[in-house]
């Protein structure tokens, strides 16, 4: 298995074109509990193009009814890739202050339960620019909303064992979810 760079460019242009509306190759879950982590897993994807079908643990996306967990809920996605030793993005927790365009913030209430997932789509004098769907956002302050708990999630890098395939062009225009080569 090779370990590639995470493109945090593909990720944050990804969400910069998609945070106002719905790419057509998937669901909107909106009325199912929301869409921040589709949304998330959609910009993470666009930064490495490889997804991980292990039944039950993996990261993957191919319709509503089969799919991951970790694509669309907020804890299993955060488990998903501090865990991931396989196929697909990996990460580790992070201090927002060490995160980068690409990364994933969590919010979470005083119980310890976390509910919202944002991508890094900038950072200015005042802190960390996010992005998101449920509430949908551009370049929102992550100072702006309101929570109890954060925590980071820094990409790595990712995995993959599988011929080289590109999704960036495809998927930002809502044409396809994979272009690959052999």
């Amino acid at each position: 298995m090779q370990l590639e760079d995470y493109d945090r460019m593909h990720a944050g242009t990804y969400a910069w074109t998609w945070a106002y509306r719905r790419n057509p190759l998937f669901y909107d879950f909106e009325d199912l509990g929301g869409d921040c982590t589709n949304f998330v897993s959609q910009c993470v994807f666009a930064g490495c193009c490889t997804m991980n079908y292990t039944e039950d643990y993996g990261w993957y996306y191919i319709s509503l009814d089969n799919r991951a967990a970790a694509w669309t809920g907020v804890p299993f996605l955060y488990n998903f890739l501090t865990t991931n030793g396989g196929a697909g993005p990996y990460a580790e927790e992070a201090p927002l202050s060490a995160l980068e365009v690409g990364d994933i913030v969590q919010l979470g209430k005083a119980d310890g339960t976390f509910y919202h997932s944002l991508l890094v789509t900038g950072r200015d004098q005042r802190g960390l620019l996010v992005s998101a769907h449920t509430d949908d956002a551009y370049n929102r302050r992550l100072s702006s909303y309101q929570y109890d708990l954060s925590r980071g999630i820094h990409i790595i890098g990712y995995r993959s064992d599988a011929p080289v395939c590109h999704c960036f062009e495809a998927l930002n225009s809502g044409s396809a979810l994979f272009v690959c080569d052999g």
